[in-house]
């Protein structure tokens, strides 16, 4: 099998593929049979799980399967397998990320990238930064972003290509619900065949025979002490001593020692998310070159009009520079592996095969892109664009957050701290 050059990804490119596809077969890391845990949904109507299960088509046959990785969550594994090949100095493209390491306080978020956000480039944390003095949305870099478009998408391609791959909606800039919208071209997802729904089971024996009847227990008038069983030590409203809960803590209910971990739990079982075991599990991945072709390139990254007689190869060397860092993902993310979650680690059976599909069927032509080829891929279709004057800038773009979003973050974690929930009056 023979790895994939830049010849046959530009050719595919420019129109002679309908796609470029990655079907992985995968199992759990403890072998057939073992349970994995999906991820979990709020039960509505007359689910009777809180996986999100389905019957699909497979071999001619209707078989049960669940969902382990949804489309969006792949997206970002890919962002973060892309932005670990950025951050090592080996994949070459432009990142706007905002710095918070000279933030008292802060330090800890380091640098949040519009690889990291949930909106990427859109999101609410770059919008709420400053360039150069000026709100991000104000300055050059902004407001080229915000006039962005797929029939004119050189500005994303500039400042944030990797929204052109994995999609982004400007809902929140100065033209809100009208902002641009760039679909995804790069969808994948990891289902579980042939599922058996399992049962978890709980339980605790406290040590110090600690018993439910022993409380109540108060939240203590000091917040220093946490808790009291002397309701005179109690915090008082509206002359009543207030019983004690635990934001996202304690797994019992209020007033009681469960609810600040204390007491015996007794043995239970929960059916509801109580793991799967399957045949196997498949990861599906799809380039869509059609997706990449409706990008339109009017202007080169200087913003000079692009000649007409040469619009169509700087486009198609613009596409194909997107295709390479959207394989580039695909490549990093497999060398980081399946762990998704906690009791949910699949590891590969197969080797990593990219299938080309043509436009009118047929079998598709299988390849073969191992991490250096995935880089030597994208840095030749990087300069092939650059010859093209749509090179890219591999240095971050660094704003700082805004005073008042520093002030919200603070304010948020000084509410985490004290224990406080959403919606606790």
């Amino acid at each position: 099998m023979r790895s994939l050059d830049l010849d046959t990804l530009t050719h595919a490119v420019a129109g002679g593929a309908a796609a470029l596809r990655a079907i992985t077969r995968l199992e759990p890391a403890g072998g057939p049979g073992d349970k994995v845990f999906p991820p979990t949904y709020v039960k509505e109507r007359n689910a009777t799980t809180k996986y999100a299960m389905e019957p699909r088509r497979i071999d001619g046959r209707e078989v049960n399967t669940v969902l382990l990785d949804s489309v969006a969550s792949q997206a970002n594994r890919f962002e973060e397998s892309l932005l670990e090949g950025w951050r090592r100095g080996e994949l070459p493209f432009p990142v706007v990320q905002v710095d918070f390491s000279k933030e008292e306080g802060l330090e800890d978020l380091e640098q949040i990238t519009a690889l990291q956000a949930p909106h990427r480039i859109a999101d609410a944390l770059l919008r709420d930064s400053v360039l150069g003095g000026a709100p991000f949305r104000h300055t050059t870099v902004g407001k080229d972003i915000t006039d962005a478009r797929p029939t004119h998408a050189t500005a994303m391609f500039k400042y944030c290509p990797t929204a052109l791959i994995f999609g982004v909606w400007d809902s929140t800039g100065p033209k809100g619900g009208l902002g641009a919208k760039f679909q995804r071209c790069l969808v994948s997802e990891i289902v579980g065949i042939d599922v058996a729904l399992g049962v978890k089971t709980a339980s605790r024996l406290d040590p110090a025979g600690i018993q439910t009847k022993a409380g109540p227990v108060f939240k203590h008038k000091d917040p220093s002490q946490d808790w009291t069983v002397d309701p005179k030590e109690a915090e008082i409203v509206k002359n009543k001593p207030v019983e004690f809960s635990r934001s996202g803590g304690g797994d019992g209910k209020k007033g009681s020692p469960s609810a600040i971990n204390h007491g015996n739990i007794p043995p239970s079982i929960d059916s509801d998310a109580g793991g799967v075991t399957m045949s196997h599990a498949v990861q599906t991945t799809v380039l869509s070159l059609g997706a990449l072709r409706r990008l339109r390139f009017q202007t080169a990254c200087s913003g000079e009009r692009l000649p007409a007689e040469q619009r169509d190869a700087a486009e198609t060397a613009a596409r194909t520079a997107l295709a390479a860092l959207a394989l580039a993902g695909i490549v990093y993310q497999r060398d980081q592996g399946y762990d998704l979650r906690s009791r949910s680690i699949l590891v590969a059976k197969e080797p990593l095969v990219l299938e080309l599909l043509g436009r009118d069927g047929g079998e598709p032509e299988r390849f073969s892109l191992s991490r250096a080829e995935a880089v030597a891929l994208l840095q030749g279709a990087e300069q092939k664009a650059r010859e093209h004057g749509l090179g890219w800038d591999p240095k971050p773009i660094t704003l700082t957050p805004a005073p008042k979003l520093v002030g919200l973050i603070r304010k948020s974690r000084e509410v985490a701290a004290s224990g406080e929930a959403e919606g606790d009056s």
